[in-house]
């Protein structure tokens, strides 16, 4: 197999893994949980999942692993592409990938004083619970920003379809406008979901072509020769050029 293939497939992979333990933690695990209204039912939750409470901590540490592999594997994919693009998704990856670290510690912190309560327990859980969904919702910026380069990668490449980079550029626009609106206008929630929507379709759309064709047959010939180790990278005959 291609060493590009190869390189397409595990970005599609740990992508792939990417969505799975953020579902897995923020959409499932967080609100059996975290209740938003009231600190003593999630104190009790806490106590009486710990199992619970410690695979969503779990899930957390998943993401931020798979998050910064994934950010690293697009840089190697697209790097002789447009090195500049390349460089903004691993930046823009890595550090999405610390605000969920921190968030992490948050949750495993909140576990801590569940189990060894210091004051008002309560109180301090909720907080740290709220701190964490708000890192999310900052860092959701960041996840924004690493699908615009990403398209643009696309897009410059044409090693993919070209639709799938214009939607993975609007659909980072779209995700950077939600993050805003949830501050901004936080009864918005409609709009906010309608402007992920896009970047959505464009992420499952990558991780579908990554995993089945990885990138275009011509992009073989376009790319530096895996038989030659320690060979000059080749200029990249760019769409249009």
């Amino acid at each position: 197999m291609p060493a590009l293939i190869r390189t397409a497939r595990t970005t599609g992979l740990l992508y792939l893994g990417l969505a799975i333990t953020g579902a897995l933690g923020f959409l499932l695990i967080r609100p059996r949980l975290f209740a938003a209204d009231d600190p003593g039912p999630t104190l009790a939750n806490l106590v009486q999942h710990q199992s619970l409470a410690r695979a969503g901590v779990a899930a957390e540490l998943l993401i931020v692993v798979t998050q910064a592999l994934a950010a690293a594997w697009f840089y190697r994919l697209f790097r002789t592409a447009d090195a500049r693009a390349a460089s903004a998704i691993a930046a823009f990856g890595l550090i999405n990938a610390v605000v969920i670290l921190v968030s992490a510690a948050l949750l495993a912190t909140a576990l801590d004083i569940a189990l060894d309560p210091i004051g008002d327990a309560a109180a301090s859980i909720q907080l740290l619970y709220l701190t964490s969904g708000n890192l999310w919702g900052v860092g959701g910026l960041f996840f924004g920003l690493w699908l615009i380069p990403m398209g643009t990668c696309v897009l410059r490449s044409n090693w993919m379809p070209r639709p799938l980079g214009f939607i993975l550029v609007g659909g980072g626009i779209g995700y950077l406008l939600s993050a805003f609106i949830g501050y901004l206008a936080p009864d918005a929630h409609a709009v906010a979901d309608v402007l992920v929507l896009p970047a959505t379709v464009g992420e499952f759309w990558m991780i579908g072509y990554l995993l089945t064709r990885g990138v275009r047959a011509h992009a073989l010939d376009q790319a530096p020769s895996d038989r030659q180790p320690g060979a000059a990278p080749q200029t990249m005959r760019l769409a249009g050029e």
